[in-house]
Order: C-alpha cells, then structure tokens, then sequence
C-alpha cells in the first residue's frame, strides 16, 4: 500500500459571504485568535504525515503564497529586536521539509474541478483533500482518523458525521452499510432533501481518495449551478470500487459561515487563560 504524502487544500473561491472582509484578504486567511484559518488545515496535514500541500488557488489568493513563504524582513526585524519567540510563528520547525505547490483554478467551477486540476501533480498516488472551512478541534486529528481507517482497508475513506435534520439539505450525505465496525458508503447524495436523505450522515471536509477519482470526475456532468461536483465523481466510483466512510470524533465548525467562524473563535479561546476570563467578563456584563 502507498504511503499517503500528498494534500490537496481547494482555496480558489471568492468568500462572498465574509464581504467586505474578504475584497483583499484571501477567506482563509481570516484568523481564528492568532492564526489563519488556512494554517490549521495545513498544520493537521502535516502532523499526519502529509509531505507535499497542493493548494488549488486564483489569481486573488496570493496572500496564501506569502504566508507560506519565508520573511526575511520580518524575520530580520524580529531577530534585531530581541522577539525571538516569534521567529517558530512565522517560521514552524514542522513546516520547512514540507514542499508547497500552487495551482491555479481559473474559474470556481466547483470543487470537483478544483481536485481535477491537480491529477497532474498526484499522478498514481493516494492523496488526501482538507477543505480549510471546516475546521475540527480534536485529540487526534480528523485526517489522521481516516488515515487509520484507510491502512486498515486500503480503499478510499470520506470523514462523516452527524448532523440535525434541518441542516441535512446543506451537505453530500451518504447511505451506510455497517460492516464489522466500519462504515461502508453504498451511496452518496448531494445536497438532499430531509425526505430524501439516506441518513443523517454528512459528509464533511476531509478525504483520502484513491488516484482513480480522476477517472470519474472526467465523466462527472456538471450540476445545475454549473459545478463539477466532487460528492458527484465519488458516487460514480461506487459502481467500481469501495469507499468507506469514517465518523470522526472531534469539534466541528463550519468557518465557511459567520456563526461557525465566531462559534470556533469562541471555542479556541476559552483554552487560553487570559482570552477565556475576558470572555467570561464580557458576558457577565451583557
């Protein structure tokens, strides 16, 4: 089994809905207390093994790229300046044998088309997809949950959890056939109705796919939005070859959305000692 070293992270939309914040400054960039949203996906990747992140990105996004990059400048300012315990912020130890590759989507077609673009760099290999909207707050990472799960079977696994009916409408949602004690997806519904949902089941935004997904996202159509849509491809590969599912444990937040992006704010910084008091103050007094 190939070892899995290879990350895609999609960030080429727009985050019309953080505007007007995000008319200059990249969505993912937006920070959770101290750190960009982006940073955590990456960190996570990291920590699981991940060698190589692909970033599928657009012209708009190149606050990305620095972010990444070294600064000398800054890094020479803060060495002048005695703030040394600054230097591993914008410089991590777990980040400098970790290459960075940037793809640009030249239009949001989806996320589907998004991962198309990178079939080049991924060749033959597994790899694993982190959508940095959702970001999940857990002892063990939610990449390296379902990387357990796909050593243990070796077909491509989809991280799930559960989600109120009133929200199923939001997400990919999948049909479950438990197996022993996995999750086995006979199928995957995008979007659907509380009606026709087969479960309260939710895809959420971590993956590790098999190279064949290429395949079945060429011959994926493109929905009524005019998207190629990756939930889309990986119900063609269904009829002909296992995917399994794995329900994570951890906090979820969609920072896709205002209330999820204040609600992981919040979360993150009642483990911090002084933020959490302010916090506590503050609503005392409201």
């Amino acid at each position: 089994m190939k070892k899995i070293i290879k990350a895609v992270l999609p960030v080429a939309g727009f985050g019309t809905r953080f505007l007007p914040a995000t008319k200059a400054i990249p969505k993912e960039m937006l920070p959770i207390i101290d750190k960009p949203l982006i940073e955590y996906a990456v960190e996570e990747a990291v920590n699981a093994g991940i060698e190589e992140i692909i970033f599928v990105t657009s012209h708009t996004k190149v606050a990305i790229e620095n972010h990444f990059d070294t600064n000398f400048e800054l890094e020479e300012k803060l060495q002048k300046n005695s703030k040394h315990e600054f230097i591993p912020l914008i410089n991590p130890e777990n980040f400098k044998n970790v290459r960075f590759t940037y793809v640009r989507q030249k239009s949001p077609n989806g996320l589907g088309d998004a991962i198309n673009h990178t079939s080049h760099l991924i060749n033959d290999e597994p790899f694993a997809i982190l959508l940095a909207d959702d970001l999940i707050f857990s002892e063990e990472s939610c990449l390296s949950q379902l990387k357990i799960v796909y050593e243990s079977l070796g077909s491509s696994v989809i991280g799930v959890n559960e989600v109120p009916q009133d929200e199923i409408s939001k997400y990919g949602v999948i049909d479950p056939k438990y197996v022993d004690s996995n999750i086995k997806v006979n199928n995957i519904v995008e979007k659907p109705s509380i009606n026709d949902a087969p479960s309260n089941l939710a895809v959420v935004g971590r993956y590790i796919l098999d190279n064949e997904i290429f395949k079945y996202l060429e011959r994926t159509k493109k929905d009524s939005s005019n998207e190629i849509q990756l939930t889309d491809a990986i119900k063609l590969m269904l009829t002909d070859h296992e995917v399994f599912a794995c329900k994570y444990k951890g906090n979820k937040f969609d920072c896709g959305s205002k209330k999820g992006f204040v609600a992981a704010t919040v979360f993150k910084g009642l483990q911090d000692e002084v933020i959490s008091k302010a916090i506590y103050d503050l609503v005392q007094k409201s």
